[in-house]
């Protein structure tokens, strides 16, 4: 099954969204000062590495010309909570061409799913193994992920399903055909203001536009304060 362009219409596939956040090294900085400290020959990282994210928004139009309805986006996020219940909720570092999780590249389990107006918010526990917890030895995707956080670096998360789109009224519309496979990490955010903290964000911060300047601005200071520390 092949994944569907921005536009492609009227035929099933792998929908992917580069739609969530990035992690803010500001707002990571206990664990980043602890894994710092092998740097200073001191061996052991505090676990778990937990983050927040908003996963994803019904109504609203992504940066890949996309709109999910309540509907279909509150039953893929019902079902996901068995997958939860079940410690099944895991995902990858990057979108493959697939539509299974490969073992051999899960970097995280998503732990919590709640509802927040028209948002879904995520709580999110990145793997890694223990050569990185120890020793800072990186041997696995998790390992990836905990590492780019280490160097400050922004990056986020994606859904990732299978289904069709339609044209309605101009927009290009998820049909009920939908089935959420995960949430990957990737590098490319679409979704407007779908951050990723260390603790829960406020409404502001949830409601905010990723696509605005202003908060790129406000990313990149925080980014260039912990630089400069």
């Amino acid at each position: 099954m092949e994944i569907l362009k921005k536009n492609e219409l009227n035929k099933k596939g792998i929908l992917v969204e580069y739609d969530a956040g990035y992690i803010s090294p500001n707002d990571n900085r206990h664990f980043i000062n602890e894994i710092n400290k092998l740097t200073r020959g001191e061996s052991i990282v505090e676990e778990p590495l937990v983050v927040y994210a908003v996963m994803q928004k019904y109504g609203v139009e992504n940066r890949n010309g996309r709109v999910y309805p309540e509907n279909i986006l509150r039953k893929e996020a019902e079902n996901y909570l068995k997958l939860i219940k079940e410690k099944r909720a895991m995902g990858e570092a990057d979108h493959p061409d697939s539509s299974i999780v490969a073992i051999s590249r899960i970097s995280h389990n998503v732990t919590e799913l709640w509802w927040e107006g028209n948002i879904l918010m995520g709580k999110l526990e990145i793997i890694m193994s223990p050569g990185f917890v120890n020793q800072g030895i990186i041997s696995c995707e998790g390992d990836q992920v905990a590492n780019l956080l280490r160097k400050g670096l922004k990056i986020g998360v994606s859904s990732r399903g299978v289904g069709s789109l339609k044209k309605e009224n101009g927009k290009n519309i998820v049909q009920d055909d939908f089935e959420l496979i995960c949430w990957d990490v990737v590098t490319s955010p679409s979704t407007p203001g779908s951050w990723i903290y260390n603790e829960e964000p406020s409404r502001e911060q949830q409601m905010s536009e990723s696509k605005n300047t202003k908060d790129k601005n406000l990313l990149l200071d925080s980014l260039d304060n912990f630089l400069s520390e």
